[in-house]
Order: C-alpha cells, then structure tokens, then sequence
C-alpha cells in the first residue's frame, strides 16, 4: 500500500539526526550528572525540551512532504483511538494497549504516518489524563519511532505477517520500557541502594546497575 504521508529523502536524513540526538536525550544519566546544571532535575529537563524542539522540526518536515484530507482524517481518528485506548493498558502486566494501534497504523499507512501517530496520540492522551510532564517528551519521541519502524518491516504475508507483528511490538514494547526506565532511573531510588544511579562512577559498573534496576522493575 502505498505510504499516507510520503517521506523525502531530506525527511529521511532529519528523521536520522532527530534519533541520533533521541539516544542522547534517553542515555542523559550517561552523558551529564544530575546537579550540573544546578539542580538535580535540569538535565533531564533541558533533554525533554530538546527533544520537543527536534520532534518539531521532524513534524513540519514531513508535513512539507504532503499529506492528504484522507490521511489527515485517519490520524485524527486513531489519535482519539489511542488516547481513550492508552488509559486502559497502561503498562498493566506489560501490557501497552497504544503500540496495538500504533504498530498496525505504522504497518498500513506508512513510517511517516506511524511517527506523527506516536506524537499525536501520546499528546492527546496526555492532555485528557493530566499526563503532562517531563517525561511527556519521552514517551512521545519513543511511541513516535515504535510507528515508524513499524511502517520499514519487510513484507509479509498470512500468519508470517502476523508473527512478525507480534515480534516487533514485543521487542519495541520491552525497548520503549528500557529507555523510558533510563530517563528517570537516577531520581527513582535512595542512593544507598545497589541499584541506583551514582554520579561518578565508571560506565560499566554504572550500566550494570541500570540493568539491574531494569530487569528489578
């Protein structure tokens, strides 16, 4: 089927950039100690921030590669969808109810239609539910590109297609879980645990950590 929202090669080398600087902003705890920019929270604030502005850039980029009234009126849709959906799953016994839609939508309609689904959907929701914080950006900058890959997997077709699905969204509901843990993990535990984040320390035993805390949550 042919992509609702086309994706010009400029889209494609911004699109590149935007997730380049997304795994800065999700590994902040690796890259700027909490308390450096004079509170413990600025960092993960100035990464949030960042990350708006590069979610912006990419929208109007790939709004510049046209969208018609169908595709238009398909995303106000499912971001409705969604948010009424999200409330229901989330994260209960794993569950995501959001990448259900997100997944199908980025695998039908396109990558393009797939990353502006993540950010529509994740904002609304936010909005109905009083969601809105700092980690706003994350979820919307990681749902965003849950819909894009979707949107690049080969094709397929009878139960390959539907085992491929199943895969993906496993795999991208774990990974989404892993870095949404990361953007937080240093303000979620007393110090003194093993499992906390300490400024200072090596990267190895710091990752250790992380995955313990990780797989501990």
């Amino acid at each position: 089927m042919k992509s609702a929202i086309r994706l010009t090669p400029r889209v494609g080398a911004v699109v590149t950039l935007a997730a380049l600087l997304g795994l800065v902003a999700f590994f902040w705890p690796f890259v700027v100690a909490p308390g450096r920019f004079g509170s413990s929270y600025a960092p993960v604030l100035i990464f949030g921030v960042l990350l708006v502005l590069v979610l912006c850039v990419v929208l109007s980029e790939i709004a510049e590669g046209g969208i018609d009234s169908k595709a238009l009126a398909m995303l106000g849709v499912l971001s409705a969808v969604n948010a009424a959906l999200r409330p229901l799953g989330a994260g209960t016994a794993g569950i995501e109810t959001v990448f259900f839609v997100l997944v199908l939508a980025g695998r039908v309609y396109g990558p393009g239609f797939g990353f502006v689904l993540g950010c529509t959907s994740l904002f609304t929701s936010a909005l109905i539910t009083g969601g809105v914080g700092p980690w706003m950006p994350y979820q919307m900058f990681g749902c965003a590109f849950v819909g894009m890959l979707a949107g690049f997997l080969p094709r397929a077709t009878g139960r390959r297609e539907v085992l491929l699905l199943a895969v993906y969204g496993s795999l991208s509901g774990y990974l989404f879980g892993f870095l949404l843990n990361l953007s937080f993990w240093p303000f979620s535990l007393d110090p003194n645990s093993s499992i906390a984040y300490l400024p200072g320390l090596p990267f190895t035993e710091q990752w250790h950590r992380y995955l313990a805390f990780d797989l501990a949550t």
